[in-house]
């Protein structure tokens, strides 16, 4: 039976001026999956079927519920007016000295949709549009995913990669690099894939084109490689690499600059990936490297007749190693820089026998300089605790290097190697904003099994701790990522009306290795939630805040972790946030690329007790109907996430809005023509922060501005 949609199915009380809330009644059925003999109830199964009309007269009428509720908020057009304010300076990426000696770099004057790239005979001098992606789309939902210089020629050629309106569906373009003249070139439903380029065409990853009207939620299966020879289509593409016996491996493709092997990456099995390779010079069959996924492996380069890459095998904080391609095989690994106490997240090589090594320690970026032999010759020093990114040549001793922290916009920085020099080259200006006005400081707290868990507070300078201070407790706490300081326009807006942002760098990332990553997988989960719960517990023991003036935000992994934090302790915070989450534990692996979420989760297929395990944590299905006052919740999603597939936070939102849980408003917000968050254009991404942070403002009874 499905129940029509604008029935009145719940009313809830407002606060402030708002008057009660009825929520749009979602298509409904009797769905009960039965797993390992426990039955479990998905009345809102007909949701995941997002094309359908009932879901779309749904996602409209909750969307009009949400626009009502947050144009009653008087200081919402401040907000978005500030925030435009605060976003509108000159964002500069690292340079890249190419080929044909000129520098590439991207740039944002300031409320540009899109970052445009632009390239300069040098730094500072007249600079023209080499791309711009602005142009692609009326409304900036076209975002640029990478750009790849084809090796022969000094960059004869650029292929470039989009998306559209946010989707991880992806189209490949080539220009000719000199003149900017756009190729016929065009490749169409290619997916997590680069363009490795081979002579006269590249290498790229596909899954087969996917049934129409299903494109952004059947299952992705079948991912293969291609070559495309220019100038002919895509029809006539050669299949390169396929295995049809692991329909839900990745596939990657990989041309070191000298052209000599095709290198294949395979994952989404275990915890690492795969590496096999072939002679693109003498032919011949493909040789292995590493068979399992089981290891994490990233390939650097062929150099001196040696394939250099990182990998964390029988080393959790990783290592730099070198094979033979002729006997490339793990037995006859050498290796270079041995594991250290940091976690070893890059290396750069610097003319002809230097690297530019980092490692990640307490959340945080430290940099080397080494000989090709390993050994570690002087330290590059950085001003703060911060996050550092490097553009090197191995042809040349120029190094450049971008820089920045919670307080500490992202500055462009030129290393000298023969001094040991750090050079500002460009560092961009907010008006009216001074950084120094603020400070970030990190502390380490103990989560409910006693492990120390790092987390960094930034807030303005003289805040008293009078319990009272609005927190911002972000965090995401999986799949081996880290949290390291960043700098957010959107952040500025909350600290300077006497909030306190708070990143807790929890179990499941990589800021102490695997062990710390495995630490908050599969049946660990819980740790990363007890992780979550402490920092909350620490910043009101501290006297930073209290729970009434505390929110929680993350999104996508991290939105499962607002979504199961609540539900286990809804009495600890006053907002929520739940952003593209995975609210469904029990079938996120049946939707497009979520299978591959099973090496940090689990699936509800392993076992009874994986099954169980999920279905105690599952957002959707742990939220509590007893008349327990939960916060106020605003969950986020969009139209084209094919990442996370809307249908989780629509089921999640129509099982909130219709339980029992108190008055404070339980809204959805459902983004058009956008998709998992990566590439938003400016003006959707200020739209939304102006509607987070009004929902928030709003229900912790402060209005911004005022003193």
């Amino acid at each position: 039976m499905m129940l029509p949609i604008g029935a009145a199915a719940v009313m809830a009380g407002g606060c402030g001026g708002h008057k009660a809330i009825t929520y749009p009644a979602a298509p409904s059925d009797a769905t009960v999956d039965t797993y390992f003999g426990t039955e479990v109830a998905d009345p809102y199964r007909p949701l995941e079927n997002d094309t359908a009309s009932a879901t779309l007269r749904w996602v409209e009428a909750e969307n009009a519920v949400t626009q009502e509720y947050l144009s009653q908020i008087p200081f919402r057009d401040a907000i978005r007016k500030r925030l435009t304010e605060l976003n509108n300076f000159r964002k500069t990426g690292l340079p890249r000295h190419a080929g044909d000696g000129k520098y590439y770099y991207s740039e944002n004057s300031g409320l540009q949709n899109q970052a445009v790239i632009y390239r300069a005979d040098s730094l500072g001098g007249d600079a023209e549009v080499f791309l711009d992606p602005n142009t692609l789309s009326d409304n900036g939902t076209v975002a640029l995913t990478g750009t790849f210089r084809s090796h022969a020629g000094k960059g004869k050629y650029t292929g470039y990669t989009i998306s559209r309106n946010g989707s991880d569906w992806t189209e490949i373009y080539v220009m000719d690099t000199k003149t900017k003249e756009l190729l016929p070139d065009h490749i169409e439903w290619a997916k997590f894939t680069d363009v490795s380029w081979d002579g006269e065409g590249f290498y790229y990853s596909a899954y087969p084109r996917p049934e129409a009207g299903k494109e952004f939620s059947n299952a992705n299966e079948n991912h293969q490689i291609y070559y495309h020879k220019l100038g002919t289509p895509q029809e006539a593409d050669r299949l390169v690499y396929e295995d049809p016996a692991h329909p839900l491996h990745f596939h990657s493709s990989w041309v070191p600059d000298s052209e000599d092997y095709l290198f294949v990456t395979g994952a989404g099995e275990g915890n690492g990936n795969s590496v096999i390779f072939r002679d693109l010079r003498k032919g011949g069959d493909w040789k292995v490297m590493e068979e399992s996924q089981n290891n994490e492996i990233t390939l650097l380069d062929v150099v001196d007749g040696r394939i250099l890459f990182i990998t964390d095998y029988n080393a959790p904080n990783k290592r730099l190693m070198a094979a033979d391609p002729a006997a490339p095989g793990r037995d006859n690994w050498v290796e270079i820089i041995p594991e250290g106490d940091g976690v070893l997240t890059g290396v750069d090589l610097v003319g002809p026998d230097k690297m530019i090594v980092t490692y990640e320690q307490d959340a945080s970026s430290h940099a080397y300089v080494y000989d090709r032999k390993g050994n570690r010759l002087s330290e590059i020093a950085f001003p703060t605790f911060g996050t550092a990114y490097f553009s090197t040549d191995k042809d040349s001793d120029e190094v450049y290097y971008s820089f920045t922290s919670f307080t500490y916009p992202s500055a462009i920085y030129r290393y000298d190697m023969a001094t040991g020099e750090s050079t500002l080259v460009s560092a961009p200006e907010i008006e009216g904003v001074d950084m120094s006005d603020y400070v970030t400081e990190q502390v380490f707290y103990p989560s409910a099994d006693g492990t120390k868990i790092p987390m960094f507070i930034t807030y303005k300078k003289g805040l008293e701790r009078n319990g009272k201070n609005p927190v911002y407790l972000y965090g995401y706490g999986g799949f081996n990522v880290s949290l390291p300081p960043s700098f957010s326009p959107q952040r500025l807006l909350w600290l300077e009306n006497g909030g306190i942002y708070a990143q807790a760098n929890l179990r499941g990332g990589s800021e102490y290795g695997e062990a710390w990553h495995q630490a908050g997988t599969k049946t660990n989960k819980l740790n990363v939630f007890n992780d979550f719960i402490a920092a909350a517990e620490y910043m009101i023991g501290e006297g930073w805040t209290s729970k009434d003036y505390l929110t929680i935000e993350g999104g996508s992994n991290g939105g499962l972790l607002v979504g199961a934090t609540v539900n286990l302790r809804p009495d600890l915070f006053k907002v929520a946030i739940p952003r593209v989450g995975v609210m469904d534990m029990m079938r996120y692996h049946l939707f497009t690329i979520g299978w591959n979420w099973a090496n940090d989760y689990g699936t509800s297929a392993d076992s009874k007790e994986m099954a169980d395990y999920l279905l105690g944590y599952s957002p959707l299905h742990t939220i509590r109907n007893d008349g327990t006052p939960y916060p106020a919740i605003m969950v986020t999603t969009a139209d084209h996430d094919d990442r996370v597939v809307p249908a989780h936070s629509f089921k999640y939102a129509a099982a909130l809005q219709a339980a029992d849980t108190g008055d404070a408003p339980k809204l959805i917000r459902i983004d058009s023509n956008a998709g998992h968050g990566a590439g938003k254009p400016m003006s959707k991404v200020i739209d939304e922060y102006a509607d987070i942070y009004s929902f928030i403002y709003e229900n912790i009874g402060i209005t911004p501005g005022e003193k």
